[in-house]
């Protein structure tokens, strides 16, 4: 394995190994908890742009195979891990993590102090970093990371969106023919449903949207139709739907103001369900506000209190920004979950609309299925 070397932007510097060959990498590092899943981290695009530091020590020993991955390639910026696993051993593997990374250009590190690395991002928070095994001097790679762009203030849902709408059927992607459009700029109608077997209708407005949710909702007995994450909301009232979903997503929440927009329009149309990036959305267009946490929650097993129930359950989550609980309106909104870490805000639903909203991902991948009660909870709102 090639020396290589990870720079922090505030000068931490640590040596490592590369485990995907050579090359060169900057974005912001995080780090996740998570001990299994790691494909599906890979693939998941709300890591669009990051260097993601895995705190279980040993990965790779199951290899990757054809069926955990959260969308069409690997999102991250670089996958930095304890010790990689050569030799992979699972029935369901079809090779190894490490051919995985370099056959889409990604680089993985490895031999470094990941929990030394992880209680520095904790204690200081999430930060720019550099990777090379090119150029191993560790003032340049300092530097080199203070130069890589910020994830604040960048618009990185409109970069990880689809391009095209397409509806989701029987796990699979079906583009929508060019003749259902009503013109161009593909505004849609309410023809373009199927509606098989009494399937509810519904739009998912794709902010970086995971494959599992699609399985999720699918499984529930609704007709998916994925649009771009600029499909105004006029387009969404020609195509008559059910209810709307609101996908999750990479980066901060405030530049994506088209969607807040459209969201905002859309409020009392349909029942509306919203997660990850999408509570955020939800929560900007009803007059919130939102603010990067220090060092985000990033893995499975993030305790959230059901304020409803009481019961506490385990969620997998991945995110960097927050709505604010002191910016919304008591009137309007309703608490429903918070994070028992640090008390942020996990789940609100409105008072008089058919609008609820998660922090967390109830389809996990990876993760625990204590939420998976929550489309349920979609449908039958949407039944009502």
């Amino acid at each position: 394995m090639k020396k290589a070397i990870l720079a922090l932007e505030d000068g931490r510097t640590f040596d490592c190994h590369c485990f995907t060959g050579s090359g060169e990498a900057g974005g912001e590092a995080v780090f996740n908890t998570s001990m299994t899943g790691y494909q599906e981290v890979l693939t998941d695009p709300s890591y669009r742009g990051q260097v993601v530091t895995m705190t279980y020590p040993l990965i790779g020993n199951y290899g990757v195979n054809l069926e955990d991955v959260e969308s069409d390639r690997i999102q991250v910026a670089a996958f930095v891990v304890r010790e990689y696993q050569h030799f992979h051993s699972n029935h369901r593997s079809t090779g190894s993590l490490s051919d995985y990374l370099k056959t889409q250009g990604v680089i993985g590190i490895d031999g470094l102090d990941t929990r030394a690395l992880t209680l520095h991002l904790r204690n200081s928070g999430a930060m720019r970093v550099f990777i090379s095994t090119e150029d191993i001097d560790p003032l340049s790679c300092v530097e080199k990371a203070r130069q890589v762009p910020s994830m604040a203030g960048q618009d990185l849902a409109s970069v990880v969106s689809t391009r095209l709408p397409y509806r989701w059927m029987n796990n699979e992607i079906l583009p929508i023919d060019r003749t259902e459009y009503l013109d161009p700029a593909m505004a849609l109608t309410s023809k373009i449903w199927k509606h098989r077997g009494g399937l509810r209708s519904v739009v998912a407005l794709d902010f970086g949207i995971k494959t599992n949710i699609l399985r999720c909702l699918e499984q529930c007995r609704c007709e998916v139709i994925v649009v771009p994450a600029a499909t105004t909301a006029d387009t969404i009232r020609a195509m008559a739907p059910d209810g709307i979903f609101l996908s999750n997503g990479p980066g901060d929440p405030e530049p994506v103001d088209y969607a807040v927009q459209t969201v905002r329009s859309l409020l009392g149309f349909r029942p509306i369900f919203g997660i990850c990036l999408g509570i955020q959305i939800l929560g900007l267009a009803m007059g919130g506000k939102t603010y990067k946490l220090k060092f985000g929650h990033r893995g499975a097993n993030q305790p959230v209190k059901n304020l409803k129930t009481g019961r506490i359950e385990i969620t997998s989550q991945n995110h960097g920004f927050a709505v604010d609980i002191a910016t919304l309106s008591t009137d309007d909104v309703e608490i429903t979950h918070v994070n028992l870490n640090d008390k942020t805000l996990e789940g609100f639903r409105h008072r008089t609309l058919p609008v609820f909203a998660v922090q967390y991902h109830p389809e996990a991948s990876p993760g625990p299925q204590d939420a998976q009660y929550l489309f349920n909870e979609f449908t039958q709102l949407i039944d009502g």
